[in-house]
Parts: C-alpha cells; structure tokens; sequence
C-alpha cells in the first residue's frame, strides 16, 4: 500500500485532491520536537569540544594561551572556553545543515541512504540547532566580557558586555573590529533566514526560495568570522589548514547545484538558440566565480598560505586583546 500524501520541494505536505491549507504546513513546534535529539547531539559534541579546550588550557598546549598568556587558568576564563566550544559545534553544525541543503537544492542522487523526507527534515533541525548554538557562543562570549569588566558597575558592565558582543561596529580591539561585525552579521542573517521556512506560504514561495539563497552567505560570514578571530586557528598550522580544506566539499556541492539545480527554472540553459532567460548574465557570473572559490581553495591548501599568523618565537604581550593588533 502507497500513501499519496508527498511533501513538495519545500518540505510541505499538500494532500490528494485538496489545496494546502495551515494545517498541512510543516509546524515550527513539530520540527522543535524533532530537533531536540540533535541538539542533545551538539551537547555533548559542545562538552567534548570544552573538556578538550579546558585539558589542553590546563597542560598549557592551548593556543589559545599562545595568543593569551595571561589565560593560563581554564577555571577562571571557563566561560571563555565555552563561549569557543559553542562556536565550534555551531560551526560543524552550520556546515552540516548548509551541505544538506546543497544535497537536497541541486542534482538528486539516484541513491540515498534515506529518503529526501528524512534528508529535509534533518536539514531543518541541523538548521534551528546552528542557530541555537550560535546564540549560544554569543551570549557566553558576553558573559565573559561581564566577568572581565570589573573596574565599573554592574550596570555598566551589562551594557558594554551587550555593545561589545551585539552592536555592530562597538567591539574597538584590533582584529575584533572586523571579526565581530562579521560574527554579527552571521547571527542576524541566520535567525530570520532560518525561520522564514515557517511562514513562506505567507510571503511567497518564490519569495522565500530567493532569501533562502543568502544562508550560504551566512556559512562565509561565520567561517570567515573563525579564520580572523579563532585562537584555535590563529597560527599558520594544521588545525587552520583542516578548516580551509572542510569548505572544498561546501564549494564543491554549491557548483554542482549551480551547474544542475534541481528546478528547473534555476537552469541556465543556452545563451543563444532563443531567448536567453532573464538573469542569465548573472547566473554565469555565479557559477563563474564559485569555480573560481574552488581554484582558490586548492590553492590556499596545497600552498599552506593559508593566512596564519607565525608562532612568535617570544612570548606575546600578557594584556587582553593586545595580541590583536598584530
């Protein structure tokens, strides 16, 4: 017996015979519901992520105290470390759900190893779960920046550790500058980005599929955010070059989908014989410079210039944030 009940390319359900209606639209609560064993999931990989930064803190192989000798004491900046732990599965995490997406928009394989029902749907919980994380790795980073604040008052604290961590351009130290905005900009895309899936019958499909584009925007603002600002990967070594190399599949499946979009409206089809579609300039241009990421991304690799910082041979200067001016 075969149930004629299919979600269409959106992951909404429309039933024989009838016109999709609220109650056959794919609840935020429901997919909440269905979120709660991944995010269990990114608990525990946060924990690992923590008790290996405290061990490696604690042993003094921390490159974070490379950076900042005077974070030599994983008791008192645990809140710092679990402020990283956060951002680093809310990475793995971003790139999980992103290379979901990328598997489900563009060329269907004839094998899965589940069904595109099961595929969706792990693509929306993987996505509320990055976003729970991200939250997450920003409001420990702000209570860090509360416990550090200690010269002022407790209301004065609150608000600068807010403008520090929330208000674009605030952060003023060094490489900061231009890291948080773009960790900013991550956050504020993400969240609306994410939850536009839940009222796309409201504003559109077609609507909702153009803004939807702009998650992968999202992904370079927050690798980009980790390769300028990740104590982790300040240093010109391996752990940097293992981040660079994880974006080759990312850019590798996003060509893919541009070359073989699985609509078929999205297909750039000949410039001459007809008509050329409209946008066809710039759909080329797309694929064009995505080809060109991936070039790069070879090179950056083989190459080892991955833009890392040389291990100084001295130690480095002991006052927060002055590292960052190098």
């Amino acid at each position: 017996m075969t149930s004629d009940v299919r979600p269409d390319e959106d992951g909404a359900v429309t039933l024989p015979g009838r016109q999709r209606s609220p109650g056959d639209r794919v609840a935020l609560r429901g997919d909440l519901r269905s979120a709660l064993p991944d995010a269990t999931a990114a608990v525990v990989v946060t924990a690992l992520v923590f008790a290996l930064l405290w061990a490696r803190m604690e042993s003094g192989a921390s490159d974070t105290v490379a950076v900042m000798p005077f974070m030599d004491d994983p008791g008192t900046y645990w809140m710092y470390l679990l402020s990283q732990a956060f951002g680093w599965s809310g990475l793995l995490w971003a790139w999980g759900t992103v290379m979901l997406g990328l598997l489900l928009s563009g060329p269907r394989p004839a094998r899965l190893p589940v069904s595109r029902q099961v595929l969706e749907r792990w693509h929306r919980t993987t996505s509320l779960t990055t976003m729970a994380l991200m939250s997450a790795h920003a409001l420990m980073f702000a209570a860090e920046l509360v416990r550090y604040e200690t010269k002022v008052d407790w209301a004065e604290r609150l608000w600068v550790a807010f403008a520090d961590t929330f208000v674009p351009g605030w952060y003023d130290s060094g490489t900061g500058q231009v890291a948080i905005p773009l960790g900013q900009g991550a956050l504020y895309l993400a969240i609306p980005l994410g939850l536009l899936f839940y009222v796309r019958h409201r504003i559109g499909a077609n609507t909702w599929r153009r803004l939807h584009r702009f998650v992968i925007v999202v992904y370079v603002l927050s690798v980009w955010h980790t390769l300028l600002y990740g104590t982790n990967v300040w240093y010109g070594e391996w752990p940097r070059t293992v981040l660079w190399l994880l974006q080759l599949p990312v850019a590798l499946l996003l060509l893919l989908r541009l070359l073989r979009p699985a609509r078929r409206a999205e297909r750039l089809g000949p410039p001459g014989g007809g008509a050329a579609r409209p946008g066809w300039w710039a759909r080329a241009a797309g694929r064009v410079a995505v080809a060109a990421v991936v070039v790069g991304l070879v090179i950056v690799v083989v190459s080892g210039r991955d833009g890392g910082r040389d291990r100084p041979t001295h130690p480095p200067a002991t006052a927060p944030h002055a590292q960052e001016t190098d």
